[in-house]
């Protein structure tokens, strides 16, 4: 039996970050593997996880599969198990994902394969410093806190004790019976407070609620610059035949390609304008002068991780930008500008 862990949680409420502490933690030879949802076409969390001691990560794009590619979990889950024969799999939802679908279909999974899996818990990520903010728009956020077995308080030092009291009361209101434990910064939780807990949500199929309609909560657009044939959705190999035209390159004045990379200081400075009440999340893939690095931004404080990709030749800039419907490409239209980029 190959108990299941699956995290949900608002757009950059932190859970990959949750999800690696947890790795070195595990006893030596324990073999975990990541299911991983996400909204764009670019394999960014994974490109991290793979440097992490996971035995595989599998990573669902473009969409979210508790609705829009519904049925996508279970052969993952199937291919996973035949493949890798784990102790542990730790699911990973999009921002967006109602977890009591993503229940539903594991309890009918536990049934079709005669018990060789097993749901063991939902933990919700709440992302303490923005909470208050977006719960109040997104019904998905406050389902994803209604329906758990674990609500994991994340970014909560970022708060004043006062504030912070009021997240908590927002989270007792919705649901005043699931534990709420603090996550201790990068450090994350003890695996020990949420493997193991064998949970009892969603048994019994008349328990399932009625979903809101999250489909239209978050916009999605794909922002790039580089080689033509490194464009999203196209297949291409370099050769010495390659006469490849570059997309929202930087050119001097006598016409002639200025830089294949991006400079830093110039990324943060347009980071700096990008609007955090209508861009939730900014997640992709920036070349530096030293290399490729993984942007991982959300409400305002970002990371960048420098990642060896084998797959990204012609690639400058490529991210995923999540937010308000109708807003998010107008929010990011002086960020594009800026770093010479194009909306694809």
């Amino acid at each position: 039996m190959i108990p299941i862990t699956v995290f949900t949680g608002y757009l950059g409420a932190g859970k990959t970050t949750i999800i690696l502490s947890l790795l070195p933690k595990l006893p030596k030879g324990y073999k975990a593997v990541l299911l991983k949802n996400e909204f764009g076409d670019t394999q960014v969390d994974s490109q991290l996880a793979k440097q992490s001691n996971l035995a595989a990560v599998n990573e669902i794009l473009n969409g979210c599969m508790c609705c829009v590619l519904v049925g996508q979990m279970k052969n993952a889950l199937l291919d996973i198990r035949d493949s890798f024969c784990p102790d542990r799999i730790i699911i990973e939802c999009s921002g967006s994902a109602f977890p009591a679908t993503l229940a539903f279909q594991i309890r009918e999974l536990e049934r079709e394969t005669n018990g060789d899996f097993k749901l063991d818990a939902i933990i919700t990520v709440i992302d303490a410093e923005n909470f208050t903010g977006y719960e109040d728009t997104s019904p998905t956020a406050r389902m994803q806190a209604s329906y758990s077995d674990l609500i994991l308080v994340n970014k909560w030092e970022y708060l004043e004790d006062r504030a912070l009291d009021l997240v908590l009361d927002h989270l007792n209101t919705l649901n005043d019976l699931t534990p709420k434990i603090r996550c201790s910064g990068r450090d994350g939780v003890d695996p020990s407070l949420i493997f193991g807990i064998d949970s009892k949500l969603f048994k019994d199929i008349s328990d399932q609620p009625e979903v809101e309609n999250h489909h239209d909560e978050v916009q999605t657009i794909t922002i790039f610059k580089g080689l033509s044939c490194a464009l999203p959705h196209m297949v291409h190999s370099h050769g010495s035949g390659c006469h490849c035209g570059s997309v929202a390159e930087e050119k001097s004045q006598d016409g002639q390609l200025q830089t294949d990379t991006v400079e830093e200081t110039l990324l943060r400075s347009a980071l700096e304008g990008v609007s955090k009440e209508s861009v939730w999340r900014v997640k992709g893939l920036v070349r530096f002068q030293g290399g490729l690095h993984i942007l991982n931004w959300a409400f305002g404080r970002y990371d960048l991780t420098k990642v060896d990709v084998s797959d990204m030749d012609g690639t400058i800039i490529r991210l995923t930008a999540m937010g308000e419907r109708g807003e998010v490409r107008k929010s990011m239209r002086r960020f594009c500008d800026e770093l010479q980029a194009i909306v694809v």
